[in-house]
């Protein structure tokens, strides 16, 4: 069994692919031959050091994947042998096979793919927490999303419009304008327009409902500037932090002296909220179930529709990692696990 690791801190050097023994499930577990693990932009800033919380090096990245159940633990009646599944990792899913928590893995209908439901736990279950759980959500509210091709950008694009958003404004590159107009959002270029006054302006004066910023740092603040009254903000990551794939602690340090702090008062005065989000360390079960329920349900009816840029093999990790780098991606990236 093969698996990629994380050997140090540091760019494409400090990936590896390691030969070990298969794992073995316990009691209330499963194993699950993996055909496809999801690449998030975390994992690039866990491999630089940059993401919190992170397991000591060596270790093997890895949020989600999709596969076969090989073998049961103990205890295991809800799932079968030879059972096509999703799995939710708390880390590990760079892997051939991995063992995984019984309540972690969510069965998958015929009609879906292993594409599909690899590119839908972390950014379609990050997406639908911020809006659903944590924004209650309402019929004709108005979103901001920056990195709008991207994972999370593809995904609150979809699950925004099935929940009656009004106007979706999302943030891009030139070079990914027409892909994210095709998405049905109102784009806005993040390198020469300026997505507060738009926001502001195209809403009467008011602002967005919510605001969607995996950038962090100093856009944090201009985000919330783009809120009306009563709306929120959700920080998801922090992107500023990383330029290119070699680590540089001169420019996460920009990002994080650059950070706001937020005032309780004036943010109390503005009526608006801010909200860290890391579904990586989310602990209460019943909701992580419920919304992955929500979703594969939405998934088999077909409002919503993971879109998948590319597929590498997991042999070609670094490339796969450095097309993100490279900020070429429309979608989500995976990697191949599947037997030869």
């Amino acid at each position: 069994m093969r698996r990629v690791a994380y050997t140090k801190r540091g760019g494409m050097e400090a990936i590896s692919i390691i030969e070990e023994a298969a794992p073995q499930p316990e009691a209330g577990e499963v194993l699950l031959e993996v055909h496809r693990a999801g690449i998030n932009f975390a994992d690039l800033m866990m491999r630089q050091g940059l993401y919190s919380p992170v397991p000591p090096f060596p270790f093997t990245p890895g949020y989600e994947v999709s596969g076969i159940i090989l073998s049961l633990g103990e205890g295991v009646n809800q799932l079968t042998i030879g059972e096509r599944v999703v799995g939710l990792c708390g880390m590990g899913g760079y892997s051939e096979q991995i063992v995984l928590p019984a309540n972690r893995c969510f069965p998958l209908p015929d009609n879906i793919s292993f594409d599909a439901a690899a590119a839908l736990p972390v950014t379609y279950l990050t997406a639908h927490h911020m809006l659903s759980h944590l924004g209650n959500f309402h019929s004709g509210d108005t979103v901001l999303v920056h990195h709008a091709a991207g994972g999370v950008g593809t995904a609150t694009s979809q699950l925004a419009k099935a929940l009656g958003a009004s106007l979706i404004f999302g943030t891009a590159s030139s070079s990914k304008a027409e892909f994210v107009r095709s998405l049905g959002m109102r784009y806005i270029n993040r390198e020469e327009e300026d997505f507060v006054e738009i926001c502001k302006r195209e809403t009467d004066g008011k602002g967005v409902h919510h605001a969607l910023d995996p950038v962090g740092g100093k856009h944090m603040m201009r985000s919330y500037k783009a809120l009306r009254s009563g709306g929120r903000l959700y920080c998801f990551g922090g992107s500023a932090a990383v330029k290119g794939s070699k680590r540089s602690i001169i420019t996460a340090a920009r990002m994080m002296f650059s950070t706001p702090k937020f005032n309780p008062f004036k943010m109390m005065s503005s009526n608006k909220a801010v909200f860290g989000i890391h579904m990586g360390t989310w602990k209460d079960e019943e909701i992580l179930r419920n919304q992955m329920m929500d979703l594969g349900q939405m998934l088999a009816e077909g409002t919503i529709d993971p879109v998948v840029d590319k597929v590498f093999r997991f042999e070609e990790v670094a490339d796969a990692q450095q097309y993100i780098h490279d900020r070429k991606n429309r979608g989500k990236v995976l990697l191949d696990f599947s037997p030869l």
